[in-house]
């Protein structure tokens, strides 16, 4: 087609209408951007949820603004990747029905540092504590930047409801009533992990900084798809059935 329109002189009357090439690029490139959402949206529900998922807690969606927010995403992927070497050094491999309600996902391609998919509940909250205010204090030879001032800026809360409810709309299981109690749910949260930094032999006063948000969200990556790789319970038969099958 270049070709032939550069043969005809076409292409080049066509780059002497600036206004009619500005329109006609516009156009190509609102096609190009069409194809590329239109499935976002046209599948959705096509990935189920796990059964064990549940969205996060509005303590833990103010610690994963956060992590965003500090750039953690740019040095630790989350995604755990199907190979033998990565199973056997991170866990399970990732899969879509873990991140159904991730919005945006943080699967990443780049680790400067190790996948954070199977972090939760791999040290206790102290331990995140001193590795955010000095790396190599929990993690010797590390190159991580320290982030002390997470330990003393204070947890802005305010935007949890509308978040809760933009995310809704987004297709996240958040009622209205969820929205509306975000705030006091989320304080709670962090009292409830604050107390346990002190009970590990913490810095006590931590309940309204940004710390608690932080370690609660790390503390819940990988939960959900280690509940549902858990065995189901053997269920001992009743006195009843063991007395029928004699």
């Amino acid at each position: 087609m270049s070709r032939f329109l550069s043969a005809n002189g076409a292409h080049r009357r066509l780059e002497g209408w600036p206004l009619v090439f500005t329109v006609l690029t516009t156009l190509a490139i609102l096609v190009g951007t069409v194809v590329e959402f239109a499935p976002i949206f046209l599948v959705g529900g096509a990935v189920e949820p796990l059964e064990t998922l549940e969205p996060y807690t509005p303590l833990e969606l103010a610690g994963r603004d956060l992590y965003i927010a500090e750039g953690c995403n740019n040095c630790h992927s989350q995604m755990v990747r199907p190979f033998q070497d990565e199973a056997l050094r991170y866990g399970p491999a990732s899969t879509a029905a873990e991140g159904a309600y991730e919005t945006p996902f943080l699967w990443g391609s780049k680790r400067t540092g190790p996948d954070l998919a199977r972090l939760g509940g791999k040290y206790p909250h102290l331990w995140h504590v001193r590795h955010m205010e000095e790396p190599t204090s929990t993690s010797p030879g590390s190159i991580m930047p320290p982030y002390p001032h997470l330990l003393t800026t204070e947890l802005d809360l305010d935007g949890l409801p509308a978040k809760l409810r933009g995310l809704a709309r987004l297709g996240v299981p958040y009622s209205q009533a969820d929205a509306a109690g975000a705030v006091a749910t989320a304080r709670a949260q962090a009292d409830s992990v604050a107390a346990q930094i002190v009970a590990q032999g913490g810095p006590d006063r931590l309940a309204d900084r940004e710390i608690v948000a932080l370690v609660a969200y790390l503390q819940r990556l990988g939960v959900d798809a280690a509940r549902a790789a858990e065995p189901e319970p053997v269920t001992s038969p009743d006195t009843a059935t063991v007395a029928l099958t004699r």
